[in-house]
């Protein structure tokens, strides 16, 4: 019999507080009884005989609402309107036996959103491009989120079905497949997962139980019950979730969003649990499990070992570093970016990982996190990036570096990134300066929603001061085509050139141990803001940025491992470094 992923029958369900709840299965109701003994109070069953073959249609009636579909539903074909559909997570015949996993430390990160990712936007079109991010040099895939939500495209943040696939990808036959051919091609897989919140259209937990916690919101609506009356059962939910990713789909890691997000007052943080999770699935397995926070509170806790009070999570994301890179090669200095207009924050983020580790947050109007403990933290264990969906996505116009930085100055950021001490990730299509913008697009089928969300969308940039006309309307149609990436510029002009440069980096990233191995300690920088360069070095390795337009000359002797400029050379104890370029350097 199929089975969820918690061991129980599958159409097991919990509904604590519902005086009936009847399955409609194939199309024949079935009363169901409720359990009141210990650990299963509120958990419905239903009766002996209920036919289980694969892809049955399913859902449940509640005090006679419904039928809604089931909150651990694997397959919704007909949408998050619809009855669920079974699906046999164990009849896919695995064929990547000889994936050993890979650890976070020396890893490449690449993300990607499948609908925008090809033409095609399925996991199966996704498939055919992993020959290109092998030969790109990547190690991780991380997969925005796959859940079920309403419409067929979107971000993927407003999910309300956490364990189903989104059909339109592919759903979750094809997931396993990919997964599959990934791991085959010698490459993991990160999902990105939502625990957050829900979205707006087709969230009907709150039929079931007190998934939620009414009038304690976050930014994205009410908060999730961590730590409420009835929170074991919504913590086991997201546990067992978390597990299905990494058992029933072998996923390599999770990377959990905005955990600022997670309101979570009990003793043993929910954080805690996903890091102990992974160590238990990585011990049945013996292939490593990550998992990484984003997060914005700057604070360490997160990535320290368990038997030091910390929650054990093998990653974090850094925005302090994308800020700082950010600022210094465009001089964008609005917002969150104003604490970060000159090379020594870049100098300090690099050395110790975080700006704002006690310091006072401008933005925020307070001081803001604590200084990472060397001894209890390795710098790979932040996930930086020079872009991602949020910073590109996030934006009025969605609009990419490419639109506004020289090729000189993408080229820095792409060295700075991929030989700083730290994990990098890139954006889809930053590797080859896609023209592309990436826009926040939804499809809302619902005429009110689809309404109140682009009118929100128009709102919050008009505060902000851009003309409301040039804010792309994400309900429609041509915003979600026009974020679909053009492959054809991989193999152009200048797109072709900074490719090869980033397939050069990840190279010598896998060759050279010292940009994979040394913690904090073995970085130090220099740096001069009035003539605009900085140089870092770890260990015998030197990395040297011209950020402004005039030649530089710097006192120097070894050997040139990467240039981005032809004119870059060494010679009478020199290095000569065209304006808006960078090399890497093994010094004598």
């Amino acid at each position: 019999m199929l089975e969820h992923a918690a061991g129980k029958d599958l159409f097991d369900v919990w509904a604590p507080n519902a005086d009936s709840v009847k399955l409609l299965a194939d199309g024949r109701e079935y009363a169901m009884e409720q359990n009141h003994d210990g650990g299963a109070r509120g958990w419905w069953r239903a009766p002996e005989g209920v036919p289980t073959p694969d892809n049955t249609a399913y859902g449940y009636l509640v005090d006679g609402e419904g039928p809604f579909p089931d909150p651990r539903s694997r397959r919704q074909p007909d949408g998050v309107h619809g009855l669920s559909a079974t699906f046999d997570a164990s009849a896919h015949q695995w064929k990547d036996q000889d994936w050993k996993g890979r650890k976070l430390q020396g890893a490449v990160i690449y993300e990607l959103h499948l609908g925008t990712f090809t033409p095609e936007g399925t996991l199966e079109a996704a498939a055919g491009k992993l020959d290109y991010l092998v030969d790109l040099g990547v190690d991780f895939i991380e997969l925005l989120p796959v859940n079920a939500f309403n419409g067929v495209h979107n971000w993927g943040y407003d999910g309300v079905l956490w364990y189903a696939v989104h059909e339109a990808y592919g759903g979750p036959a094809a997931y396993q497949q990919f997964v599959d051919a990934a791991h085959q091609a010698g490459l993991g897989v990160i999902q990105d997962v939502v625990y957050n919140h829900l979205g707006p259209s087709g969230n009907y937990l709150p039929k079931f139980g007190p998934y939620l916690k009414s009038g304690e919101g976050n930014t994205w609506g009410d908060s999730v019950n961590l730590d409420g009356p009835g929170s074991d059962d919504v913590r086991r939910y997201i546990l067992e979730n978390a597990a299905m990713w990494l058992r029933d789909y072998h996923v390599d890691g999770l990377r959990l969003d905005a955990v600022h997000a997670l309101k979570d007052e009990r003793a043993v943080h929910i954080l805690e649990e996903f890091g102990a999770l992974g160590d238990q699935v990585e011990s049945e397995t013996g292939i490593p499990r990550t998992m990484i926070a984003e997060s914005d509170l700057n604070n360490p806790r997160l990535i320290y070992p368990r038997n030091v009070n910390g929650y054990g999570l093998e990653g974090q994301w850094s925005d302090d570093f994308h800020h700082a890179l950010h600022v210094n090669l465009s001089g964008e200095t609005t917002g969150y970016y104003s604490d970060f207009d000159s090379l020594a924050v870049l100098a300090k983020v690099l050395e110790h990982g975080f700006l704002h580790d006690g310091s006072y947050s401008s933005f925020r109007e307070r001081h803001h996190g604590r200084p990472i403990r060397q001894d209890l933290a390795h710098p790979s264990a932040l996930v930086v990036c020079l872009q991602n969906h949020d910073q590109i996505g996030n934006r009025a116009t969605g609009d990419r570096l490419t639109s506004s930085l020289s090729d000189g100055k993408l080229a820095i950021g792409a060295v700075v990134t991929m030989t700083s001490p730290f994990t990098p990730m890139l954006f889809m299509g930053e590797e080859f300066a896609a023209s592309t913008p990436w826009q926040f697009f939804t499809s809302h089928p619902e005429p009110d929603l689809g309404k109140a969300t682009a009118e929100g969308r128009i709102k919050e940039f008009e505060r902000m001061g851009w003309d409301p006309d040039v804010v792309p309307d994400p309900q429609d149609p041509e915003t979600f085509q026009r974020s679909k990436l053009k492959w054809e510029e991989a193999g152009q002009g200048n797109h072709a050139r900074l490719l090869q440069l980033y397939r050069d980096l990840a190279r010598l990233r896998r060759e050279t141990p010292e940009l994979t191995d040394g913690g904090f300690a073995e970085t130090t920088v220099e740096y001069d803001d009035d003539e605009h360069w900085l140089q870092f070095s770890r260990g015998k390795v030197r990395v040297v940025c011209n950020f402004g337009s005039e030649a530089l000359e710097t006192a120097l002797e070894g050997t040139l491992l990467l240039a981005t400029e032809p004119e870059a050379v060494i010679a009478d104890g020199s290095l000569t470094l065209p304006g808006e370029s960078a090399a890497v350097v093994r010094v004598n």
